[in-house]
């Protein structure tokens, strides 16, 4: 399940409109629409991008560009919860006891983990089994990171291409000086467009596309060891802990301030 990101959505609003009305204040907008310079930016950084990349790490750049704009709805201490509820349930009726729970779960991960802690599989083949599968997911990640990256660092070098193509159709038609500055102003819209692009979008992009990375990983090996440890038969307390530990001090704080929420509502709630 993943929810919408408001704040990747919020931040590209924000920069583009902050442009746009700081153009507008200044001078005319229509100034600065070239569609040359767009085909120059925009087209050729992504023909570079071609070049550079195999088609899958193209397709797969496409896929995970939505996980910026749509972060993991998912609450730490909820996940934790689960897997010590399981915990319980293992140690009270066995194993085999957690199939009907596998349904419980939509993260394919979890299911297929808790799969083989009900099928008894050995710890270590399950562990091996479920590492490999985080190495390679955090490996698709990082494709589209890089893939990013690269288009933030052609974009500004095609901008400093097209003020080139500006500047020598400009010198070429010198005779006329009253077409300089009007040349001047449009070999400079090509850097524009390429730092708008770098700077506003695909740099920010590959860093958020990182966090959700590291968020993904950090839930997966919190499962990991949640199953893991479920299999040896670890004390339930002790796993809750153990799983705490995974979670950043502001998370777990959060986490007993929602705890001490639900505790107090429930002792407001009338009896009936």
């Amino acid at each position: 399940m993943r929810k919408t990101d408001a704040l990747t959505i919020l931040g590209v609003m924000c920069g583009v409109a902050a442009i746009i009305l700081a153009i507008e204040m200044g001078g005319d907008l229509k100034m600065f629409i070239n569609i040359p310079s767009v085909l120059i930016t925009v087209v050729g950084s992504f023909s570079a991008i071609l070049i550079h990349f195999g088609i899958e790490e193209i397709r797969n750049v496409f896929a995970v560009t939505g996980h910026a704009f749509r972060a993991p709805d998912w609450k730490p201490w909820e996940l934790i919860g689960l897997l010590t509820d399981l915990a319980r349930k293992a140690r009270r009726e066995g194993l085999l006891a957690l199939e009907d729970d596998i349904n419980r779960v939509e993260d394919p991960f979890f299911q297929k983990g808790l799969r083989m802690v009900v099928d008894a599989i050995d710890a270590e083949i399950i562990r091996e089994v479920l590492e490999t599968d985080i190495e390679f997911t955090e490996e698709r990640h990082q494709r589209g990171q890089r893939v990013y990256r690269a288009w933030a660092g052609l974009a500004p070098a095609f901008g400093m291409i097209g003020t080139l193509i500006g500047l020598i159709q400009m010198l070429a038609n010198l005779n006329d000086p009253d077409a300089l500055g009007p040349g001047m102003a449009v070999a400079l819209i090509t850097t524009f467009y390429g730092s708008i692009m770098a700077n506003l979008l695909f740099t920010p992009l590959a860093g958020k596309l990182a966090l959700r990375g590291e968020e993904e990983m950090l839930v997966r090996r919190l499962i990991l060891e949640g199953l893991i440890s479920i299999q040896s038969g670890m004390n339930p307390r002790l796993l809750e802990e153990k799983l705490k530990s995974f979670l950043p001090p502001k998370v777990r704080e959060a986490a007993r301030s929602e705890a001490r929420s639900a505790v107090g509502e429930e002792a407001r709630r009338p009896a009936f």
